[in-house]
């Protein structure tokens, strides 16, 4: 995933850096990128593999092991046994029931545990992404509109186009909705479900139907080119919370038609486009420029890729004995609180939330 994620990302702000410049629309002269997709690739020559359930040492003394952390391929818990101690990093954590992904492996005894909570001051809804899904599409298509829908492009990204393709194949939308992939490293990252079957659900049928559910965008002129089509029609780009990225340029030329769609897919942080679409302003600012907001927002509750406060706390029981100390990492304050919380309460294990600049004794 790297080779996918940090070229593609130097790119993108390169791309972003090119736009600012060519508008004159940064207050710095020129303009850079905070990375290349140059300096992406060479870091990339750092890089070590190490398998899933194989200890290394990353330093003499130092016995690093990988288990499967189930949010994205590859994702992984840490477990760090250094100086007699045996340290736990959850990394984050997907759900159980995800429609995409298996679900994390259970977590290996711990001296010290850090956990994420994302998610930790709240449940997913009962209802599934198709349920919250396919109203939307029905909407959308019903009155011929373009939906733009912000996406992760790992993890994200195929799970919505999963969902589609689920929905169209129940008859729940019209099969004749175009979909469009427009995020090279989201189209990359399609491709290597069907180089690691042993870590998601899907079949190989379901892979090849996730990889040809969708025309796949590549190119800035391709991406340009769907500003002439009409709807109905489904745009998922990049970034999820709409900071950056082709998504942003989409947004600009479709956030103002009442017939358009914006569909939010997971956490939205706050100060971010996302956050303040999902709060209901009537107008976000895009490279400079003040957008009119009049298309539908929909908030998806359903398709986030995070355990839970409920799956966090079952994740953690599964130890089979207390850790000397959790630390919940990783949250909003508030998400991040409440995890402390229902550790103390229903666990009864030492929890606390850091705060910044904190230090511990080991």
């Amino acid at each position: 995933l790297c080779t996918i994620l940090l070229p593609d990302s130097g790119h993108l702000q390169e791309e972003d850096a090119a736009f600012l410049n060519r508008h004159q629309l940064s207050s710095h002269s020129p303009a850079l990128p905070l990375y290349t997709r140059l300096d992406a690739l060479h870091c990339l020559k750092q890089f070590q593999i190490h398998p899933f359930h194989k200890a290394f040492e990353p330093l003499p003394g130092w016995r690093v092991t990988f288990s499967p952390a189930g949010h994205i391929l590859g994702a992984a818990s840490v477990l760090l046994e250094v100086g007699g101690r045996r340290i736990l990093f959850s990394g984050d954590l997907g759900r159980p029931d995800d429609l995409l992904m298996n679900p994390p492996d259970a977590p290996p005894q711990a001296d010290t545990v850090l956990i994420e909570s994302t998610y930790g001051d709240r449940e997913h809804p009962p209802e599934g992404l198709l349920d919250e899904l396919g109203p939307a599409l029905q909407r959308l298509a019903a009155r011929g509109g373009i939906a733009v829908v912000p996406v992760f492009a790992v993890g994200r990204a195929q799970v919505v186009l999963h969902a589609i393709g689920l929905l169209k194949a129940q008859g729940v939308v019209p099969a004749s909705l175009r979909v469009f992939l427009d995020s090279p490293m989201a189209v990359s990252t399609t491709g290597l479900f069907q180089h690691h079957m042993q870590e998601h659900r899907l079949s190989g049928r379901e892979v090849q139907a996730l990889e040809h559910g969708a025309t796949m965008v590549q190119t800035t002129e391709q991406s340009k080119g769907l500003a002439r089509l009409h709807g109905p029609m489904v745009i998922l780009s990049a970034s999820g919370m709409a900071t950056g990225g082709r998504v942003l340029h989409h947004l600009a030329l479709h956030a103002g038609d009442h017939r358009n769609m914006i569909i939010l897919t997971g956490h939205q942080a706050p100060g971010t486009r996302g956050a303040r679409l999902a709060e209901g302003e009537k107008n976000i600012r895009i490279h400079g420029q003040d957008v009119a907001v009049r298309a539908e927002v929909v908030k998806l509750s359903s398709a986030s890729a995070h355990a839970d406060g409920n799956q966090l706390i079952a994740w953690l029981r599964s130890m089979g004995h207390a850790p000397d100390q959790v630390y919940v990492v990783h949250g909003e304050m508030d998400a991040a609180d409440r995890l402390r919380q229902r550790i103390e309460h229903e666990l009864r294990w030492r929890a606390s939330v850091p705060e910044h600049g904190s230090t511990c004794a080991a």
